[in-house]
């Protein structure tokens, strides 16, 4: 496997050669399973727990203890934490990343917290989105949930200079 991943050393390197118990969600993969948003898409992780308590309330924890407000794993979007001070854990429903735009994740379930800090003890995932030359043109996907009545519509536009629009739309149908 040539995937390099970089949740392990803050480094690339190879998949094979990472000295930890990694797990890589590729594009192909999260297309395949027909998710409409990321955590739909960590369901496809094996070391997570993700529980969906309302319909747009998402739990995703590791190693057990899992709550909305699970401060032990670190989440990175291309690099950058999404860690929410406000209640010390991620807001799961204001990812609005497109799942198209998304190149791989990456679940480190080794304790990682010397090496990223406090939030990592239970692990990291890693978010890695697609470069942007990857990602012009036109998308437009809508997905519809029929056990909490949500309508996801994501659209993007995008030119080789600039991006026109981008969004991820979530509606809550009438019954």
């Amino acid at each position: 496997m040539n995937i390099e991943v970089t949740s392990v050393a803050k480094s690339p390197e190879r998949l094979l050669d990472a000295p930890s118990a990694i797990q890589v969600i590729t594009s192909d993969d999260i297309l395949r399973s027909g998710a409409s948003s990321i955590p739909e898409a960590l369901r496809l992780a094996d070391n997570l727990e993700v529980a969906q308590k309302t319909s747009h309330s998402w739990a995703i924890s590791a190693r057990g203890f899992n709550t909305d407000s699970a401060n032990k794993l670190l989440v990175l979007m291309d690099g950058r934490s999404v860690y929410t001070p406000l209640f010390s854990g991620v807001f799961w429903d204001i990812q609005d990343y497109l799942l198209a735009d998304i190149d791989r994740i990456e679940v480190n379930q080794r304790t990682s917290g010397t090496l990223w800090g406090a939030n990592a003890v239970n692990g990291v995932i890693n978010i890695t989105t697609k470069n942007a030359k990857d990602t012009q043109g036109f998308m437009w996907r809508a997905a519809e949930d029929q056990l909490y009545r949500i309508c996801r519509s994501s659209l993007r536009w995008h030119t080789r200079s600039q991006c026109l629009f981008s969004s991820v739309c979530q509606v809550l149908r009438s019954r």
